[in-house]
């Protein structure tokens, strides 16, 4: 399936309304792949764009006073696929995924959001195929980051 039948689901947001999430740790390899979208988001789409790093609930105060209706979180989820794979997720599944570099499950950061605002959130799944410490991202990853970075543009562009 492709990356642009994958996102379809979030091609008729309101991108007044929307804020996208970039969550990930550019020292652990392709634990880096929502940085990546992050950086060739960044001005190319009129919408809010989030580098969260390793501490994505630093931003739920910013998130919240936007009031989106819409959140789209974007990071490395190991979903038992091949490396670079790409998934549209609910987060309220994200407890049952391997995410160990985030200090708060994705689940109860949208939990913390969704208690002062009313909006949907989707999880952007980018497979990886390494996350140790000093690794470099893997080519699968490099190329799903790009290709839900460019389908993105399209939607919200």
């Amino acid at each position: 399936m492709s990356v642009q039948q994958i996102l379809k689901p979030v091609g008729n947001l309101d991108k007044n309304k929307t804020v996208v999430l970039c969550v990930g740790s550019r020292l652990k390899g392709d634990d880096a792949a929502g940085c990546i979208v992050c950086d060739l988001l960044k001005g190319r789409m009129n919408i809010e764009v989030i580098d969260a790093g390793i501490v994505p609930e630093n931003f739920i105060g910013q998130i919240i006073k936007k009031t989106p209706q819409n959140v789209i979180i974007i990071d490395a989820v190991d979903f038992s696929a091949p490396a670079g794979s790409v998934k549209l997720f609910d987060p309220s599944q994200a407890e049952s995924f391997s995410i160990s570099t985030h200090s708060v499950s994705l689940k109860l950061l949208c939990d913390c959001i969704g208690s002062e605002t009313i909006c949907r959130f989707f999880l952007i799944g980018i497979q990886p195929a390494q996350t140790d410490f000093n690794s470099s991202l893997s080519a699968e990853a490099q190329a799903a980051a790009e290709a839900v970075a460019d389908e993105l543009i399209k939607i919200f562009g």
